[in-house]
């Protein structure tokens, strides 16, 4: 019942990136990548392809069973063009277009995968709910900043709770960043409230641009100031600052008019 509270608010936020990609191209491609029973995939389908003439829905879920139990209900709901992939997000196969990705609580690294799957793909929006998260904070413990930009903040994650909860903050800093790096306007908000669900955060991006290099150094000298590298900007080749002497960027983000970001995507 909680989650289906999260997928019915979830689509009231998604409703104008559905209605973009469905007035813009008519074949449009959704993918719900990790999931699961398929909640969100079937509440989209009736709300905004069931009463349409084309687009398809792909839900992707690496367990079998599920699969096919979401399979079978599509059938006698006759929901034609909702597809159905057993695969996990990182080896899955993909339509070559997707425009429109979403991943609700792809645990760890499969939210990364989920995010390097609508970069690659050119996805012109994208929707992700993190969930549990462990290797950027398994990173903190093992790995030494590569730039030292202040000695006090190694103090943010001394202690495993500590280090636990920064980890997973700094890897949603981290996911946002590289979105707008990768030519996406960002939005970061709260899908629920904390009544419901602890891992409620939803990062929704909007590709406007092929690239934004300012956010590109700022995500480079973050990696190198904090001593991590997640999945997501090592599948991308993103690697941290070589040096300190990168030029720090202190003015505010560019709106996507401005020349900062490179390429603007024809809408």
């Amino acid at each position: 019942m909680r989650k289906l509270k999260q997928v019915n608010h979830l689509m009231g936020l998604l409703r104008p990136a559905v209605e973009d990609v469905q007035a813009r191209h008519p074949n449009a491609v959704m993918v719900d990548a990790g999931s699961g029973n398929a909640y969100l995939g079937f509440v989209l389908y009736e709300l905004f392809l069931k009463g349409a003439a084309s687009g398809t829905l792909l839900s992707i879920e690496g367990r079998p069973d599920l699969t096919e139990r979401a399979q079978g209900r599509a059938q006698r709901l006759g929901f034609t063009r909702m597809q159905f992939q057993t695969a996990h997000i990182d080896t899955a196969q993909y339509p070559e277009r997707i425009h429109l990705l979403m991943a609700l609580h792809a645990c760890d690294t499969a939210t990364d995968d989920a995010l390097v799957a609508a970069i690659r793909h050119g996805a012109d929006h994208v929707a992700v709910v993190p969930c549990c998260q462990a290797e950027v904070a398994a990173q903190l413990k093992e790995k030494r900043p590569v730039v030292a930009s202040s000695g006090s903040m190694s103090l943010l994650y001394a202690h495993a709770w500590h280090r636990r909860e920064f980890g997973s903050h700094l890897t949603n800093v981290i996911r946002a960043l590289t979105l707008e790096a990768f030519g996406y306007q960002v939005t970061v908000t709260e899908l629920t409230g904390w009544e419901h669900s602890l891992k409620n955060e939803l990062i929704l991006g909007r590709r406007v641009h092929r690239e934004n290099r300012r956010a590109r150094i700022q995500l480079e000298r973050l990696l190198a100031e904090t001593g991590v590298n997640p999945k997501l900007t090592r599948e991308l080749g993103v690697k941290p600052a070589v040096s300190a002497a990168v030029e720090t960027v202190s003015a505010p983000e560019p709106d996507a008019s401005e020349d900062t970001s490179e390429d603007v995507v024809t809408r």
